[in-house]
């Protein structure tokens, strides 16, 4: 285990803190030095929904529908009011939609509690949806309190500094170690945010910004050379391929649009109707007799599978209604919750 000595980790403090003074992300939600100086304080429910949004997107993608969440719900308990299907509307295209479920339940949850978010490390991690990455963001974020932060950001940045060999994941409780010895306890807030916008807008994954790093001359992989070498990561396995057909039914410039399962993959979303996705070529009957166009071929990728949809088109014939379901306007999906996989197959 790499050993710090004082001088050492109050260098690393101090540069990367001055570095951020100076050039850390201006982002909505983020409370700066110059902020506190004029009197403004996070808000804990903003903080939250960008922690959230941010477990599986990149802050450019998220920081319009951060915007959206807060001017349409800008408080936990106006989110916490709203219906289930409003909100999985907002979230479409942000993926990983068990996220929303679990937005959805803490929101309740902490309006039910007096619509004050916990401040402590266990409080946070009690709700849903919180894990202890997040609830360490939060903390250092929203409450200005001592936390360790370690996301992928974090990680890179410190296997390159201090050149650790062993390979992620199982590096985690070394790095862990090393960034907890590190954060500074007098702005646990700014350091936590410093860190990560170090490994976000500076040691980024292929082409590190080595000559503006305030860590360079601590950096020993940048001494080496060998900065992209890491973090050493053990080789993943090939992702599972499954297979489905989806039915475009189409009338009138509207498709048909039916409800998934609350429970399970997508829970809760609309979905253009189809197979079973499985390993094997599926064998189904379409929904109705009808005169079935073949599209090209829809590609997705899940966190543990990659998906191969064959895509079928055909008018439905007037007076034929399928059951429970709604038609929708082609040219008004975003009404929808309807996951980025059935977006694809209709911009065919």
């Amino acid at each position: 285990m790499t050993k710090l000595s004082r001088d050492t980790i109050t260098r690393l403090r101090r540069e990367l803190l001055d570095w951020y003074d100076r050039s850390g992300r201006i982002l909505p939600w983020r409370i700066r030095p110059d902020d506190r100086d004029v009197g403004r304080v996070a808000d804990p429910y903003a903080v939250w929904l960008s922690e959230i949004m941010l477990q599986q997107t990149t802050v450019p993608h998220a920081t319009p529908y951060w915007h959206r969440f807060l001017d349409r719900w800008p408080s936990v308990e106006a989110l916490a009011a709203a219906p289930d299907d409003d909100v999985l509307t907002e979230w479409a295209g942000l993926g990983y939609y068990a996220r929303a479920r679990n937005l959805i339940a803490c929101a309740r949850q902490v309006a039910e509690q007096g619509g004050r978010f916990p401040d402590t490390l266990e409080g946070l991690k009690a709700l849903p949806g919180i894990g202890d990455y997040t609830a360490n963001a939060i903390l250092a974020a929203a409450f200005d309190k001592p936390s360790s932060v370690v996301d992928g950001n974090v990680e890179r940045v410190m296997t390159r500094v201090f050149r650790i060999e062993t390979p992620l994941p199982k590096a985690k409780p070394e790095i862990t170690e090393i960034a907890a010895e590190i954060a500074d306890p007098d702005r646990p807030g700014d350091y936590a945010q410093a860190i990560m916008d170090l490994g976000a807008t500076i040691c980024t994954p292929r082409s590190p910004a080595c000559g503006l790093c305030p860590w360079r001359p601590d950096c020993a992989a940048q001494s080496a050379g060998v900065q992209t070498d890491y973090p050493k990561k053990i080789a993943k396995k090939a992702k599972p391929v499954r297979r489905g057909i989806v039915w475009r039914i189409e009338r009138d410039g509207k498709v048909w649009l039916r409800k998934r399962p609350e429970t399970g993959l997508l829970g809760g979303m609309m979905e253009v109707p189809g197979s079973v996705w499985s390993t094997e070529t599926p064998e189904a009957d379409p929904p109705l007799e009808a005169d079935w166009d073949a599209l090209p071929e829809v590609r997705h990728v899940f966190t543990h599978f990659a998906l191969t949809l064959e895509v079928r088109r055909a008018d439905a014939p007037d007076g034929w209604e399928p059951g429970e379901g709604v038609w929708a306007d082609l040219d008004a999906l975003g009404r929808y919750a309807l996951p980025s996989v059935f977006r694809k197959v209709l911009v065919l």
